[in-house]
């Protein structure tokens, strides 16, 4: 279920994003709506982490590296 809230902000804050929001061609709601999912979410980053980088174990670079190129910048 969605639920309204009323926040407050400056004024020129709140147009800026709006722009913004608009030149993304989104909505504040819809960002507002991810901004909060994330701050909820954030304590689970860690464990995302380690999720994504145990996904990532099959991950073939299609070569072995010699050490010059693995430390090459």
């Amino acid at each position: 279920m969605i639920r309204n809230i009323t926040l407050s902000a400056d004024e020129v804050l709140i147009n800026q994003a709006r722009q913004k929001a608009e030149q993304e061609r989104t909505s504040m709601n819809k960002l507002f709506r991810e901004w909060i999912s994330r701050y909820v979410n954030r304590d689970n980053v860690s464990s995302n982490y380690e999720k994504l980088m145990e996904s990532l174990t099959t991950v073939n670079s299609g070569k072995k590296f010699t050490r010059e190129e693995m430390h090459e910048r």
